[in-house]
């Protein structure tokens, strides 16, 4: 391509990123009115016993008869990806569906993140514009690709993770150095518009840094602890995941039903332990201020049961993505953790959460990009570490059957 041909596709490139951020922002900006207004804002009208059960079963109806009409969606974000990976697009048809299906169980307080259903909207949308700008042929191409690094970089205020998580631990080689530029000049214009609007509205959507920890006198059987309890929180996962499957799998395409069962066990769930509500971006940092108040048991009932309702979550109907619930999982279990063992709380929720994740995810750079965000630079190292050793421990050939884990 010619240098002329090169700037287009360049500011093409920016735009797209530009409108990916707007889109996030303007999602998860819907969805905080919404849950102020479904957990803030009526209750405070409505004084009633069992509002969050009666909530949450009429909303995973709702959400049941709208799968009923327009389908089942979104997909989870490991779907997403390998759909893009495989055909270079994504469908863009019944966006408008798609953008309910996804931010109506994350108002409804759904153990689910928005990663899922922003990454598939904005791969649809991608692949939509490739198709009315052919001019550029194969380059355009990538875009469904170039949207999805974009989405997963801004949600998770990490443009290094955005780029790494979709190729990390993949048999293909990195995109060549043109294709690169391309993916960070939409990374980073999405993330700027993003902030951009953060900064103008005064809101603080996203994630940021918990705090500062040193790492003078480590307790470093405590750490060996610490990661294996990540592995083993991993295995709560899978075995959850694989019972939620079998659970809900007799009940096939009927939405109805297993929207009404996921948003029942919800409703009980949320009313006896408030925390396993929500996706937990601001329940982490909670933790810190209250982890005390909370209580100790409380904390890792919290954890284990948060792991397993957004699998329920999921396999019911209420679907979104996994990485912010299960955050929040091992921030929850690593601070009981440092009551338990007289350790840094904010050194032992980065031991845990990050063994945790790289257990499950088997990307353990990509795991550190994204937690970095959330943790002290200055436990980079100690990451690095807990996420190889958490990747080094081979997890049983009958939960590794389960696919779909992001």
């Amino acid at each position: 391509m010619d240098i002329k041909n090169n700037l287009i596709l360049t500011l093409y490139t920016v735009i797209i990123g530009a409108i990916a951020g707007l889109i996030i922002w303007c999602f998860i900006r819907g969805m905080n009115l919404g849950i102020d207004f479904l957990w803030s804002y009526l209750p405070g009208l409505i004084n009633f016993k069992y509002y969050t059960i009666v909530v949450c079963l009429i909303g995973g109806i709702s959400i049941g008869l709208w799968k009923s009409k327009y389908g089942d969606s979104p997909q989870e974000l490991e779907e997403v990806i390998k759909t893009v990976k495989k055909n270079n697009r994504y469908s863009y048809n019944n966006l408008f569906p798609s953008i309910v299906s996804s931010i109506f169980p994350l108002i409804l307080g759904a153990s689910i993140g928005p990663e899922a259903g922003l990454t598939g909207i904005i791969a649809g949308l991608c692949t939509w514009a490739g198709d009315k700008l052919k001019i550029f042929n194969n380059e355009l191409e990538e875009l469904a690709q170039i949207g999805i690094t974009a989405t997963l970089g801004t949600i998770f205020a990490s443009p290094l993770f955005g780029f790494v998580e979709p190729i990390e631990n993949e048999e293909s080689t990195l995109p060549k150095t043109s294709k690169n530029i391309l993916y960070f000049v939409a990374i980073l214009s999405s993330f700027g518009i993003f902030i951009f609007l953060n900064r103008i509205t005064h809101n603080h959507a996203g994630l940021h840094s918990i705090g500062t920890a040193t790492l003078a006198n480590l307790n470093y059987p405590g750490i060996i602890l610490l990661i294996i309890l990540g592995v083993a929180l991993s295995y709560v996962f899978f075995i959850s995941q694989k019972l939620s499957k079998a659970m809900f799998k007799s009940l096939e395409n009927n939405y109805i039903l297993k929207g009404a069962i996921g948003g029942l066990m919800l409703g009980i769930i949320g009313t006896l332990l408030p925390l396993t509500m929500f996706s937990g971006e601001k329940q982490i940092y909670l933790l810190l201020d209250n982890g005390m108040q909370i209580g100790l048991i409380i904390l890792i009932l919290t954890s284990l049961i948060k792991i397993v309702l957004t699998n329920v979550c999921i396999e019911s109907g209420l679907k979104g993505g996994q990485f912010f619930p299960l955050i929040f999982s091992g921030t929850a279990m690593g601070y009981a953790m440092s009551v338990l063992l007289n350790m840094d709380p904010i050194i032992s929720m980065t031991i845990v959460t990050t063994s945790f994740m790289a257990s499950i995810l088997r990307k353990p750079i990509a795991v550190v990009l994204l937690l970095m965000i959330i943790f002290p630079m200055n436990l980079i190292p100690l990451m690095l570490i807990s996420a190889v050793a958490a990747c080094l421990v081979k997890i049983p050939q009958f939960l590794e059957a389960t696919p779909d884990a992001e």
